[in-house]
């Protein structure tokens, strides 16, 4: 479905959760209220709760900072609270532009994980833009674009976890 040129509104139905490079938190908001933003997008206000337990299940070490401004964390933990809230919206399909680019290795593989286990946990399909070649060894499908275009398409066979990538 061409998803462009759609409100704001009719994409958080289609139940599309995002990641960015960028993190795109609200800095001054604290981690529990980033997360409560993607709980409210999608879930009736019965239901919060309860994804929030969750989220806090997918990432315990948020659980002590639930009062601390985003804004005041360290890029990977931003980055996990931007994960965690996307996925506070318990999305069909998360997009994941560049979601380690600014991190260092490990950080990375801290995020990287974190996706594997929405997946695992949740049943999230994930889209990983990324120009770090070896994550594609954890994805089932890999698409390398050029110019706008599909270059290259290929399956793994088996998929590496991301524990043992290293880059």
């Amino acid at each position: 479905r061409d998803l462009r040129g759609l409100s704001s509104h009719v994409v958080c139905e289609l139940g599309v959760g995002q990641v960015a490079e960028g993190r795109q938190l609200f800095p001054t908001l604290t981690v529990q209220e980033n997360l409560m933003l993607g709980a409210q997008l999608r879930r009736a206000k019965a239901h919060r709760k309860q994804t929030l337990e969750e989220v806090y299940g997918l990432f315990p070490r948020l659980l002590e900072r639930t009062q601390q401004q985003a804004g005041t964390m360290s890029g990977g933990e931003q980055q996990r609270v931007a994960i965690a809230r996307a996925i506070a919206k318990q999305p069909d399909i998360l997009l994941c532009d560049e979601p380690t680019g600014a991190l260092d290795s490990q950080t990375g593989v801290l995020v990287l994980e974190a996706i594997e286990r929405i997946h695992r946990e949740l049943g999230t399909t994930t889209v990983l833009i990324t120009h770090n070649a070896v994550i594609a060894d954890m994805a089932d499908r890999v698409l390398v674009l050029g110019d706008g275009r599909i270059q290259q398409e290929r399956r793994n066979p088996q998929r590496r976890p991301a524990r043992e990538l290293v880059w």
